[in-house]
């Protein structure tokens, strides 16, 4: 063999040498690797793959109850047959018997196959639609239509060779007893699903209590009290397959359901008040405006019932407003364009809340106690003429009456405007007449701050509106924001589209619109102008006269219940200020308001009422608008209640509500003809003043909270 090829020999088998090591050591590893899978970590492994055959399905909790302050249920929860489709099971047939069921059934819920796959969409995937995707678990049947009938669920349970995949099952949704035919749609508000964002935020914070398939509130109670109603979940563990079809139950954990909320909310008062309401609204329509010769529009209104002594809510409605079951099972968007809809009215926005009106004459209570405190005396006494002259301008009396020289309880009996245009004016001229003073003081606008007015009065209900005070300072930002566009109207040519009056004004606005005019002053103190009020503040600022001066924030709910009984939390009525006015004008202002309801502009409607036994305050209110026909208010009061109505473009105040404003205080103490009945009243032991029984210190008609002690 030559010395080439012994080199050759060697290198092969060297070669295989390397091999034989290198294969060796590939086994090796191996081998340690399967010991170790299975030896020392197999146990780790073995949990690890039988976790990977479970899964979780999340059962939705009962949503707590909410009541009335006597226990009548407002909200409550009934069963509602859901239609359901499983995903996985779906995934698993060809597109042509997919396309075959998705189409079944859609026929059988009254829908259609593009709804159908729509619902079948998870959140954020290709293709997905906001409010309609699924939000829940991707091993969870999604649900593709509720409250379908009886007969559907039981085609769907009773053909599963027609609808494979598809369940049918009872779940718990939101029902309205509507006791005494209440509907208290914008006190409670209403459900909808929980979005990415918050189901994010639930995460982050460990909220164990939502899911992707929760629903929160979103308006009213519903949302204020939310975590409490809301409850915790509890989970179906299911055993799954490798292709992720379900086998069977592993495990359960209950769900736990959600506490109760009991309201101040009297359903039977509540009920007088939403009927009171409604029916001077639709009477007013019928009514022809004498200025324009029109029937009156009368597009809204408004109702609230305190209880002056706490600020609890006793009753509130508000015109126009909605079926609260439009949002049980999902709504559609017809609905919701509705809901928001001008044409009809906006029926989603509260007007005891969130409505904003100019309070006119129910105004002058206030402007009053700003006068008294500042300078006039309760001897004071001014022409109450037909008109009162500001620069070339006549402001009027309503319809230029004239009762010569007055003090103020007969400016407020008679609703005289003149009186207070002349202490408007001469605040004005005293402390402010550089009308390009911003800081210029004003004892009217300071008080109406003291009676809580301009800003939210801190009510239990999300979306309050804050109101406005029209003073110095707003009117110089308002300019601020609107001189471009004022200012560029003016200075182009008038079109037919511009209206004189509005050409004119954009002119004078964009001169000096950041000036604060004597005609300013004096508009303010007729509650007229720019200023605007809700509902709630004017009933809240009434019940500081009733009381003494205490500013109370209102409040909706009295405690939360635990579904075991046990009371989790008493929710006080809480004190935000005390007004800055001596007791003996606030006895004076209160004496007056007396007259106002018996010999003044609300005694007409008043005659024959029991006035001995139940005194009534008031004040009447019609409030000018331009462009619109009047706004008309009561605002009314006793020791124990405030009673405050409005109807937006109807009339005068009396004329328009004053019979709707008589009936909710025949209800509230039982009044029949002339005679007090405490036993027909609405609220028990609601009764005249000297005979009324003994309250908690909360206002609270429950019994106190005694405490378990253990043995």
């Amino acid at each position: 063999m030559s010395t080439g090829s012994r080199a050759a020999s060697s290198r092969s088998r060297m070669r295989l040498v390397v091999v034989q090591a290198l294969a060796f050591a590939l086994f090796s590893t191996l081998f340690v690797r399967l010991y170790y899978l299975q030896v020392i970590g197999g146990e780790g492994y073995q949990a690890q793959a039988a976790n990977q055959s479970v899964r979780d399905i999340v059962v939705q909790p009962q949503r707590g109850l909410i009541v009335d302050s006597q226990g009548r249920p407002l909200v409550a929860n009934r069963t509602s047959w859901v239609v359901s489709v499983d995903r996985t099971l779906l995934g698993k047939l060809d597109a042509d018997q997919r396309t075959e069921l998705v189409r079944r059934v859609a026929v059988a819920v009254e829908s259609t196959p593009e709804d159908v796959e729509a619902r079948l969409v998870t959140c954020g995937d290709p293709g997905s639609v906001r409010g309609t995707c699924w939000n829940g678990s991707p091993y969870q049947p999604v649900p593709v239509a509720s409250d379908v009938s009886k007969d559907v669920a039981l085609r769907v349970l009773e053909q599963p060779e027609d609808y494979p995949g598809v369940l049918a099952e009872q779940q718990s949704v939101r029902s309205y007893p509507r006791p005494y035919g209440i509907n208290l749609a914008h006190v409670l508000g209403y459900l909808s699903p929980v979005t990415e964002d918050e189901y994010d935020l639930a995460a982050e914070r460990d909220d164990r209590s939502l899911n992707g398939a929760s629903v929160v509130g979103r308006a009213g109670v519903e949302k204020q009290y939310d975590e409490w109603l809301r409850g915790l979940p509890g989970y179906r563990r299911v055993a799954v397959d490798s292709m992720g079809r379900v086998l069977g139950d592993d495990s359960m954990v209950e769900s736990t359901p959600g506490d109760t909320l009991v309201t101040s909310i009297d359903a039977k008062v509540q009920s007088v008040v939403e009927k009171q309401l409604a029916a001077r609204i639709a009477y007013q329509r019928t009514q022809v405006d004498p200025v324009t010769g029109r029937k009156y529009v009368a597009d809204s209104g408004a109702a609230v019932v305190l209880d002056a002594k706490t600020g609890r809510v006793v009753a509130m409605a508000s015109q126009p407003t909605y079926d609260p079951d439009v949002w049980t099972g999902g709504i559609s968007e017809a609905q919701l364009a509705h809901l928001y809809s001008e044409k009809a009215g906006t029926p989603l926005l509260s007007r005891a809340t969130q409505g904003q009106f100019a309070p006119g004459s129910t105004w002058k209570p206030f402007m009053t106690a700003g006068a008294l405190t500042n300078g006039y005396s309760m001897d004071t006494t001014l022409p109450c003429s037909s008109g009162f002259q500001v620069g070339n301008r006549v402001f009027k009396n309503y319809e230029s009456g004239a009762y010569g020289n007055i003090g103020f309880a007969k400016a407020l009996e008679v609703s005289c405007n003149t009186f207070f245009y002349r202490i408007g004016f001469n605040f004005w001229q005293k402390f402010g007449s550089d009308p390009a003073d911003v800081d210029a003081k004003d004892p009217l606008v300071e008080e109406a701050k003291e009676f809580g007015f301009g800003s939210r009065t801190g009510i239990d209900l999300p979306g309050e509106a804050p109101g406005r005070i029209a003073d110095r300072q707003w009117k110089l930002d308002y300019y601020r924001s609107q001189k471009d566009y004022y200012c560029d109207l003016s200075a182009k040519p008038q079109t037919a589209e511009t209206s004189d009056f509005v050409y004119k004004f954009a002119r004078e606005f964009c001169l000096e619109g950041n000036l604060y005019r004597a005609g300013d002053a004096v508009n303010f103190s007729i509650g007229q102008g720019d200023t605007i009020v809700t509902p709630l503040q004017l009933a809240r600022a009434y019940a500081a006269l009733s009381n003494g001066g205490t500013l109370w924030a209102p409040t909706v709910a009295k405690a939360l219940v635990s579904p075991d009984g046990d009371v989790l939390r008493r929710i006080a009525p809480r004190k935000v200020a005390q007004v800055d006015v001596p007791k003996k004008y606030l006895d004076y202002i209160d004496s007056a308001l007396q007259n106002v309801a018996s010999v003044g502009t609300m005694a007409w409607k008043l005659v024959g009422f029991p006035l001995d036994d139940v005194t009534i305050r008031a004040k009447t209110g019609s409030a000018e608008v331009y462009g619109k026909q009047t706004t008309g208010w009561v605002a009314s009061y006793t020791k124990d209640y405030v009673v405050v109505m409005m109807i937006s473009q109807a009339g005068t105040g009396s004329g328009s509500t004053g019979d709707g404003i008589r009936a909710i205080w025949e209800a509230l103490y039982g009044v029949d003809g002339e005679t007090v009945r405490p036993a027909r009243a609405a609220t028990p032991g609601t009764v005249p003043p000297e005979r009324l029984p003994q309250f908690l210190d909360d206002g609270s008609i429950m019994p106190p909270l005694v405490r378990k002690t253990e043995d």
